[in-house]
């Protein structure tokens, strides 16, 4: 799809900046640890593993429990993982509170969305159809769709392209400093959520804002607007 200048893009990472999934993840981890005889890792422990992927997690909660395996046995650890997770692809995952309102105002005003996410990408189209907005978004990449991820910045430059997108009217919202390193890595303006799954604060990694409601996202693009070419970013 070629480049249209005269839709801005808004790029959303998944887990933890649109929808709250730690609930399900973290279910499903514990259901692949009981599986193999290691006990499960409590939910805010469990919740500050996510946002690197499900490898990641599996591997972060090995560590927690001292537990040391070979490759191989990961491996069919995270099939199973991914098995059992998309069979309860939302069982108790939410979009966060103002996404709907938020992704409205934006497209009345000819913004584009998009989604570079480190989840694999049969699993993030799953979730976000079952969420009732994978049709809001012009391009969909998971950590699988390119030989790359976050956070080379190849990963988020092609998810642009894909969309339909332009790297100099687009901005990056991530939870994490993984997100905000690739946007920076990209020269793509970032907006961080302060809800998510970083287990630091976010601010610090230096994003361009900082926003705790999505109600707050308009304004916070309307800033970093200010210093870059939006056009259709007037409100509706």
């Amino acid at each position: 799809m070629p480049c249209d200048m005269t839709h801005p893009l808004l790029v959303f990472d998944l887990d933890g900046t649109l929808a709250e999934t730690a609930p399900d993840l973290v279910s499903t981890l514990n259901q692949v640890l009981a599986e193999i005889g290691i006990a499960p890792v409590s939910y805010d422990s469990a919740r500050a593993m996510v946002g690197g992927g499900a490898r990641l997690m599996i591997e972060r909660a090995l560590t927690h429990a001292g537990v040391l395996l070979p490759k191989p046995k990961i491996d069919r650890m995270f099939d199973d993982f991914l098995a059992h997770y998309d069979a309860h692809i939302a069982d108790a995952s939410t979009l966060f509170p103002g996404v709907i309102a938020a992704l409205d105002r934006f497209e009345a005003a000819g913004w584009r969305f998009a989604v570079c996410t480190n989840k694999i990408c049969k699993s993030s189209v799953l979730l976000l159809k079952a969420l009732g907005v994978a049709d809001r978004f012009a391009a969909i990449c998971g950590k699988d769709t390119f030989p790359v991820s976050k956070p080379d910045a190849r990963a988020l430059l092609q998810t642009i392209e894909k969309a339909g997108g332009h790297r100099d009217t687009s901005v990056m919202v991530g939870d994490s400093k993984t997100d905000i390193e690739t946007a920076q890595n990209a020269n793509v303006p970032v907006v961080a959520v302060d809800f998510g799954y970083s287990d630091h604060p976010v601010a610090p990694y230096k994003p361009n804002r900082v926003i705790s409601h999505f109600d707050a996202l308009w304004d916070a693009v309307a800033d970093i607007g200010t210093a870059r070419s939006f056009p259709a970013r007037s409100a509706p």
